[in-house]
């Protein structure tokens, strides 16, 4: 199927939030032991059993309309409609359902994101069979397959899919002993061999009955979906997502986001589908709203972002969702294009970012860029969640003044705000939480307390707290908040993305250590491309460890040591030192997600030697300090 105009060019494009959006109204009950439960005044309206109820839906009422497109490799964009989608959802549900014997042995799906990834696992999920999307670059950027391994073994997959068998020969290789499942292949994969099946060829006839049959036996608590975390410690969780939960995540955000019930959304997505974010939170909105998805094969990693902004000139969004890192490296462009700027911002009506805090002054140059191509503001807004939400667990369903605001919990959620030193660490209790962890009982046991509360871990404070319908800022992972010597707490998180704005555009991301030490140092992951934008005198392919050492970076991140220090309020608000590191982060050791997140807690942990010379008495020569 190939489109001659893209889908939703007569949307009606609405920019005012009280339009676009519920009002925001919360009970705040205080308890005696200094916590307190904030929830949502609007109750949640009824939801689906499963989300097969949703594909029919949009199957019978608008067969012809676009549902997942994707680029080929002639650059035009296929895919499949409504129609076809249900259609090849019953093809593949009759398939599986002769391969797969058991509810425990899920469809394991390596491959990136990609209309047969997206079909295969509505099919498995459509008979009540698991699907379990693992991240590509456990098998593609790999070098050890540990985590791959791990998630082969726990979760017992019956068949194993992969887009072309030999991108993934190695990590089949690796897991080969681990596992009896039945290996499909992408319909373009170029070797085949005998003992496997391709995916445009499975068929069972004869299977309609015994697939209807399954269907209608798929109740709210069967597992739809087993999402991996990244896991900073250990091998990565299998968290249990039931079609509860998918099904109620999507009606709370649907009651607060009003608009999208009106107009079929349309977004160009990389989002990893192995993740909540992409696959649960953007996904499972397009297929409820009956909207449109533009696969988009771009990362926001260098040699890989100018996919996304060619896909950007062609496709007019109306909601864009993105990690900060992307929006860094979106906002240049933005500015220098002024045919990707109007196309892009022609139809938006909401961008939304989320899995870490946006820099404020990223948030300001988005909302500058819209103002100056629209002449209206575009609403920035924000949610917050995890994997075991399914993920959203608040919505900042208005516009705030500023990033950072998580907005208030949605429809049918409540959430603990529980005093932990310095800060209210945040507990969630809802439809949407997860049962627990996939054969893990004792992990599961842990995780929730004496109420039916789920602990993430993380910390939040009110915006205002005599207004608390004015939302909650996230305040960072409590675990990663620490004392310094003098016994004073340092709100890690806060000071991340304080140091982001200090020190752009070179720096990508950057871990605050400090515990137990008498002051603050930063280990700094540069930007190389802008870095090498810097150094006028060297050469294009000039290593790495000859532009980090170069004066005017080094002068840049000394700058910015000395911002930080200026707007700061005492030690707890500033480093003094920071290192730049040559070798990027390693996705084997968990230091970053495919998301492109860095995990403090891991590299930290993993780079303990370079934290040693960031406390040198006398700073060695590659160690940055703000006195020099």
């Amino acid at each position: 199927m190939r489109p001659s105009n893209p889908p939703g060019s007569a949307i009606r494009v609405v920019r005012d939030p009280a339009s676009l959006f519920a009002k925001a109204e919360v009970r705040l009950m205080r308890r005696a032991d200094g916590s307190a439960v904030l929830s949502s005044l609007q109750p949640l309206g009824p939801y689906p059993r499963s989300l097969s109820e949703y594909l029919l839906h949009w199957a019978h009422m608008a067969p012809d309309r676009p549902f997942l497109l994707e680029r080929t490799h002639d650059g035009s964009w296929q895919g499949v409609t409504y129609g076809k989608a249900f259609a090849e959802v019953q093809r593949l549900a009759g398939w599986l359902l002769t391969r797969v014997t058991s509810p425990d042995s899920p469809v394991a799906i390596l491959s990136d994101n990609s209309v047969e990834h997206g079909l295969l696992a509505l099919a498995a999920m459509h008979v009540g069979i698991p699907a379990m999307p693992v991240s590509s670059a456990y098998s593609l950027a790999s070098t050890d397959f540990a985590r791959l391994k791990s998630i082969i073994e726990l979760g017992a997959p019956s068949v194993i899919y992969v887009d072309d068998y030999a991108r993934f020969a190695p990590a089949l290789a690796a897991i080969d002993s681990l596992h009896n499942a039945a290996l499909l292949l992408g319909r373009t994969s170029s070797v085949c061999p005998n003992d496997t099946a391709r995916f445009d060829s499975v068929h069972v006839a004869g299977s309609k009955v015994a697939v209807a049959r399954a269907c209608t036996a798929v109740t709210p608590d069967s597992v739809a979906k087993l999402l991996f975390t990244s896991g900073s410690t250990g091998a990565p969780k299998g968290v249990i997502n039931t079609q509860r939960m998918l099904c109620a995540n999507q009606q709370q955000m649907a009651q607060v986001w009003r608009f999208t019930t009106e107009t079929p959304p349309v977004i160009v997505d990389w989002l990893p589908w192995s993740h909540t974010f992409g696959g649960n939170h953007n996904f499972n909105f397009v297929l409820r709203a009956g909207g449109t998805l533009y696969i988009d094969g771009g990362r926001p990693v260098s040699g890989l972002f100018g996919a996304t902004i060619t896909n950007l000139r062609e496709i007019a969004p109306t909601v864009y969702f993105n990690v900060p890192r992307g929006y860094d490296l979106l906002v240049p462009e933005l500015r220098a294009d002024e045919v990707l700027r109007r196309n892009f911002f022609e139809r938006l009506q909401v961008i939304f970012y989320a899995a870490a805090a946006l820099p404020q002054h990223l948030w300001e140059a988005l909302e500058a860029l819209a103002l100056e191509t629209t002449g209206e503001r575009i609403v920035l807004v924000s949610a917050w969640g995890s994997t075991e939400t399914a993920p959203l667990a608040t919505s900042a369903h208005f516009r705030a003044e500023q990033a950072g605001v998580i907005g208030v919990p949605v429809p049918g959620c409540e959430l603990k705000l529980s005093p932990h030193g310095p800060k209210l660490e945040v507990s969630v209790r809802g439809p949407q939480v997860t049962p627990g962890y996939w054969k893990r009982p004792d992990l599961t046991e842990q995780c929730f307390d004496e109420e039916g509360f789920y602990s993430i871990g993380d910390a939040v404070r009110m915006v205002d707290p005599d207004r608390p319908e004015r939302g909650l800022y996230f305040d960072g992972r409590v675990s990663e908040d620490f004392k310094l010597s003098t016994g004073t707490w340092v709100n890690s998180g806060g000071l991340r993305v304080k140091a982001l704005a200090a020190f752009a555009p070179i720096v990508q991301d950057l871990a605050v250590a400090g515990h137990d030490r008498s002051a603050i140092a930063l280990l700094v992951f540069p930007a190389l491309n802008a870095c090498r934008q810097l150094c006028l005198d060297l050469p294009a392919d000039a290593p790495v460890e000859r532009v980090l050492a170069h004066a005017v970076i080094r002068e840049r991140v000394r700058a910015g040591l000395r911002e930080l220090h200026r707007h700061g309020a005492g030690s707890s608000t500033f480093a003094t030192r920071a290192l730049l590191m040559s070798a990027p982060p390693s996705i084997d050791s968990g230091e970053i997600t495919d998301k492109g997140y860095i995990n403090q807690r891991a590299v930290l942990a993993c780079r303990g030697q370079l934290i040693e010379r960031l406390y040198e008495t006398v700073p060695p020569p590659d160690v940055i300090t703000i006195d020099d």
